[in-house]
């Protein structure tokens, strides 16, 4: 996506393959960050790329770290074992 860009819920909701309602859920929540212009809701590229994954910001690494590091500390020898299977 090229920078500055916005998109409206309903097309992200197209791109995501969920419903609009799921995406203004969402929103509502504060889940996804957007901005009121006027009755519509905007997203930036940005926020669609951190959704999609194409670029992970320091919080959202730390936060997969971090689970991987659990998932080691608690099933370690269940996936040694597992790695030994295949």
């Amino acid at each position: 996506m090229p920078p500055n860009k916005y998109i409206t819920i309903p097309k992200l909701a197209e791109i995501l393959g969920i419903s609009r309602i799921a995406v203004y859920k969402r929103v509502r929540r504060g889940e996804i960050p957007a901005i009121m212009v006027g009755r519509t809701y905007i997203i930036t590229d940005r926020t669609v790329n951190q959704i999609l994954g194409k670029k992970l910001s320091p919080k959202g690494k730390k936060r997969i770290e971090l689970a991987v590091q659990k998932t080691v500390r608690e099933y370690g020898e269940v996936l040694k074992k597992l790695g030994r299977e295949g």
